[in-house]
């Protein structure tokens, strides 16, 4: 059931008008049901996958929650005859029974993702191997399914496993609602990935129907309709045109596609965030937010704290933390620290500690060597930005531009190209493809094709542009008034009527401009993929 579907509207209408008609106290229960309908649609044998993770994961965190209410009760009981030594003992067996838990969910539910998400890459890629070798027999590709939104499910229910390991979190004794977290069918598609202790703060409480919340609800689901049907789909024919026929589109067409998708792909996730986020908010759940106006970033290391802020923070505090800290990469960082110097000693742990982030990253977004070196050109690209940071302050110190707007400017612009040429790795999905054709931008350039009519051969006519110019105009005015406050509650406060013309002449624009309809194939949101 696509969020653009007219079926999915319907679901969506059907749900609220239900949620409200519930008394509170029954509201969650319904979202439990909704949630399980909604991906039984999108494919009966998916349930098997969600609930497995979700019981697994329930029963480990309420073993782990159980054996450190345990050690606090024995600590409390034995405090007068245990010796620091021996309660040092006890605690170190309690941590070890409780990490055992951890690691079997871990290999458990990774391994699930695993095995359904990267197997037939893993044979490809033996396969390749033995036929170098010389070898003649070749290993069948499995005939799996990748479940919908698996990765972000999976991903939110192990971070509330670590943070119940950790302790910032008490594990939810209610198996049912601890299924609506990982269930809630706004962010089944394509997250954010929800920590429990944000999400759980409104998921599980009764909300009385009030117009304004629904209205500001749906202000956002149409927002998100906009940038998807307007932007989104409409750029997605010009960008499967030129990445479809490589011997064609060359040179500039490269660049032109890549700017494109560079646009579509916001367009798409971004949109996609804000019907989830506007769906949630019309029930008046709280979803967290998972951009903050990316191509304002002055650098590509802003660009991810800005981009997918629930998966980079995921990986930050679950990846990049526990690795740099862990007993090997302190004996590492001691190591090279005393054979190589301080100052390339204290550089060892964050450079490597971030690889395995950017690693994870590539290979999460997809099962392809592509997503890998896309992963690790964000980590090169970082890492040499780093480096070189006292080379940026004696520049500064010579030339001060810093904080002037033309500098600004430039800094942004970089940053666009920079992430705009690392997105073509996730466009072409071939390493040699991507490198000959980002080649190609400088030994086949053809300034002609941006006034002699050429981009018209790539199925968007002149209305196409013209939309795709104004409707970039209307995202680009969003994100600079969003500096200044939040554009909903400052159009909330015009009077009636231009309320009514600003959204009901975004309505009608979707209406108008949208692509959907009869003999239109209805595109699924990218990053539902992963």
């Amino acid at each position: 059931m696509l969020f653009t579907s007219y079926e999915f509207v319907a679901f969506l209408f059907l749900v609220l008008v239900l949620y409200y008609v519930l008394p509170g106290r029954f509201q969650w229960q319904f979202l439990l049901l909704a949630g399980y309908l909604f991906y039984f649609a999108a494919g009966e044998s998916y349930l098997i996958y969600i609930l497995t993770t979700t019981v697994t994961v329930w029963f480990a965190a309420c073993r782990i929650e159980k054996v450190r209410e345990g050690q606090t009760k024995y600590l409390k009981e034995h405090k007068e005859r245990l010796g620091k030594e021996e309660k040092k003992l006890y605690k170190s067996r309690m941590k070890a029974k409780q990490w055992r838990w951890l690691l079997v969910m871990l290999l458990l539910n990774l391994g699930i993702l695993a095995v359904l998400k990267y197997s037939n890459f893993v044979i490809v890629n033996i396969n390749r191997v033995i036929g170098a070798a010389g070898g003649g027999r070749e290993f069948s590709l499995w005939n799996l399914v990748l479940p919908m939104g698996i990765s972000f499910y999976t991903f939110q229910a192990l971070g509330y496993l670590i943070d119940v390991y950790r302790g910032t979190v008490k594990a939810e004794k209610n198996l049912f609602k601890f299924a609506l977290f990982v269930s809630f069918f706004p962010q089944l598609v394509q997250g954010p990935i929800s920590r429990f202790g944000d999400l759980s703060a409104t998921l599980f409480e009764s909300h009385p129907f009030r117009a304004r919340t629904v209205c500001f609800g749906m202000q956002r689901v149409l927002w998100g309709y906009f940038k998807k049907l307007v932007i989104a789909d409409r750029m997605l024919v010009g960008v499967n045109a030129i990445i479809g026929d490589t011997d064609t589109y060359g040179g500039a067409y490269v660049f032109v596609g890549m700017l494109f998708y560079a646009l579509e792909l916001y367009a798409d996730f971004t949109g996609g965030i804000d019907i989830t986020i506007g769906m949630a908010e019309a029930m008046g759940i709280h979803v967290t937010e998972n951009f903050n106006r990316p191509f304002f970033s002055k650098s590509i290391k802003e660009y991810w704290r800005r981009w997918h802020i629930t998966m980079g923070t995921w990986f930050t505090d679950y990846i990049f933390y526990p690795i740099s800290v862990c007993k090997p990469m302190l004996k590492v960082s001691k190591f090279t620290r005393a054979h190589f110097g301080e100052r390339i000693g204290k550089r060892v742990p964050v450079y490597l500690s971030s690889f395995a982030v950017w690693l994870a990253t590539g290979i999460w977004h997809g099962a392809g060597w592509n997503f890998v070196a896309w992963g690790l050109g964000n980590w090169i690209i970082i890492m040499i930005s780093q480096e070189l940071e006292p080379l940026y302050e004696r520049f500064h110190a010579k030339f001060p531009v810093e904080g002037r707007a033309p500098w600004k400017v430039f800094q942004i612009l970089r940053t666009i190209l920079l992430m705009s040429c690392l997105r073509m790795f996730d466009c072409y999905r071939d390493v040699p493809l991507t490198f000959r054709m980002f080649g190609s931008m400088f030994t086949g350039w053809d300034f002609s094709i941006f006034w002699d009519g050429s981009l018209y051969g790539i199925g968007l006519g002149f209305q196409d542009y013209m939309v795709l110019l104004a409707g970039t105009a209307l995202l680009i005015a969003v994100s600079c008034i969003q500096r200044r406050g939040k554009v909903r509650e400052m159009i909330a406060e015009k009077p009636y009527p231009v309320r009514f013309v600003i959204w009901y002449g975004l309505f009608l624009a979707v209406l108008v401009f949208g692509a959907y309809g009869a003999g239109y194939d209805a595109s699924q949101f990218i990053y539902n993929q992963f």
